[in-house]
Formats: C-alpha cells, sequence, structure tokens
C-alpha cells in the first residue's frame, strides 16, 4: 500500500528513539547491586521477584502517567511543536545537572561495625561471600546517590519479599532519560497498538537491569551468582562514573535534540 512503508519507517524509528533513551534510564549500578544481594540472600528467588515487580509497577504507572499528562497538555499535537522541544531541552539540562550531581558529591564513607557486618545479610555471605555486606556498604548504596542512603542500606540489609519490592519502586523513580523516552512515544503520531508497544519497549528495556539476572538466576542459579559476585567489586568501584555517564550522555542527546527542534532543524 503507497505510504504504508513511510509510516511503518516511522513507528520503527520512533520505538528506537524511545528505546536508546529507556536503555541509558537503565543504566544503574545500584540497582544491580541490590540485586546481587537479594540473589544471595536466603530466599532469592522471592526476594528478586518481588525487587523485579516493585520496579515494574513504578515503571508502568509513571510511564502511564507522563504519556497521559503530556498528551493531556497537548504536545502531541503540531501547533506546540517548540513546546516539546523546549521539554526536551529541559530535561537535557536536568540529566546533566544530575550527572554532575553523582559524579562530584562528596562520598559519604561509612565503616559498619563488626557485628553490623556479620548481621547485615548473614544468609547472603553465607551462599555467596562474594554479595556479602560488602554491597552494602558500597558507595552507590550507602551515600545519598544510592536512592534513599540509610533508609536503602536497611532494607538491603534485611532481604524480603517486601524489602524488596520497596526497593524495586524507590530504585526505578522516574529519571530525566526515562521521561525522554516515555515522550517519544507519548509525542509521536501513533496509533493506539504503535502506543502501547512503545510503552511496553520503554519499560521493559528500563528494567533490564533487574529482570534480566533475575532470568539468568532462574535458568542458572550458580552461574549467575558467580558471575554477579565477580563483577561487584568492579561495579562498587565505577558506580558513580557510570551512572553520571549515561545521565551525560543522555543529557546531552536531549539538549542537541531540543536545540534543534527550537531552531526549526527537526
Amino acid at each position: 500500500m503507497p505510504g504504508h512503508e513511510p509510516h511503518a519507517r516511522a513507528v520503527r524509528q520512533v520505538l528506537a528513539e524511545a528505546a536508546g533513551f529507556a536503555l541509558l534510564a537503565a543504566i544503574s549500578p545500584t540497582a544491580l547491586l541490590v540485586m546481587a544481594v537479594f540473589l544471595g540472600s536466603g530466599n532469592p528467588r522471592q526476594t528478586a521477584l518481588a525487587y523485579v515487580a516493585g520496579a515494574m509497577m513504578m515503571s508502568v504507572i509513571m510511564a502511564v502517567t507522563v504519556l497521559l499528562l503530556l498528551r493531556g497538555t497537548g504536545l502531541n499535537l503540531q501547533r506546540h511543536h517548540d513546546p516539546r522541544y523546549g521539554l526536551r531541552l529541559g530535561l537535557g539540562v536536568l540529566a546533566l545537572a544530575a550527572a554532575v550531581v553523582v559524579r562530584w558529591r562528596r562520598q559519604r564513607v561509612t565503616e559498619p561495625s563488626p557485628a553490623r557486618s556479620s548481621a547485615a545479610v548473614p544468609s547472603a555471605a553465607a551462599s555467596s561471600p562474594a554479595l556479602s555486606s560488602a554491597a552494602l556498604t558500597s558507595p552507590a548504596i550507602s551515600s545519598p546517590a544510592g536512592a534513599g542512603s540509610g533508609f536503602m542500606s536497611r532494607l538491603v540489609a534485611r532481604p524480603s519479599a517486601r524489602s524488596g519490592f520497596a526497593a524495586g519502586v524507590i530504585l526505578f523513580a522516574p529519571s530525566a532519560t526515562f521521561i525522554a523516552a516515555v515522550q517519544v512515544v507519548a509525542t509521536a503520531r501513533a496509533s493506539v497498538a504503535g502506543t502501547v508497544a512503545g510503552l511496553v519497549i520503554v519499560v521493559l528495556v528500563s528494567v533490564l537491569v533487574v529482570w534480566l539476572p533475575l532470568l539468568a538466576f532462574l535458568l542458572a542459579p550458580e552461574a549467575t551468582t558467580r558471575r554477579l559476585g565477580m563483577i561487584n567489586g568492579w561495579l562498587r568501584t565505577r558506580a558513580k562514573r557510570l551512572a553520571a555517564g549515561a545521565l551525560g550522555v543522555g543529557g546531552v542527546i536531549l539538549i542537541v535534540n531540543g536545540v534543534l527542534g527550537l531552531t526549526g532543524a527537526l
């Protein structure tokens, strides 16, 4: 059909752009470290499943909320071209500012007492020393950048379905890149099916860092626990740089896109 192929190409481009921003939103060393601790706990399946459920629920609710807000304000309409790109520019500035804060904020050093260290995650330490309380004292979890600071440390220190669900909800609060991913879908001229497909892709990609390790664990528990333990130390020393890098890349892309849109290049 004439015109069908250009429309399908445009839809694929929208989905690819949304997936790209969602992938940047998924780069969360803290979320992966928390998953490593939960998978090394006494009840790994139940705790990790609750963690993924919390992350999914938060992502779905926020994706639908942002979509409705954007369409409710008319940003998907052609006449609101400038406000649409102005929002992208603003999200880019916000992402860059967050990258600077994450990268340069003074790291709070926490030296747990022997009693606290041994009590932090006894089951995890027993089953996998690499996933023991060292992960709990990681700057990515115990510092303010770890989404909740001491509260998050307490949640992870007592792995359970309830704490796992709460951790998923907290850690997957929407970031600037996540909002940008939803905006791509919300402002596209897509059908209902295309919009739903876009939101599904955004949610699945943005929580990739938690459901993929869980899937690997369900298929190969020992191998997954061992591999997570191997990358645990590497992540703990690079968490801030990785998170700041993802925010910075997303911020630059959004700013460039916003400026191009506002100047009429897009």
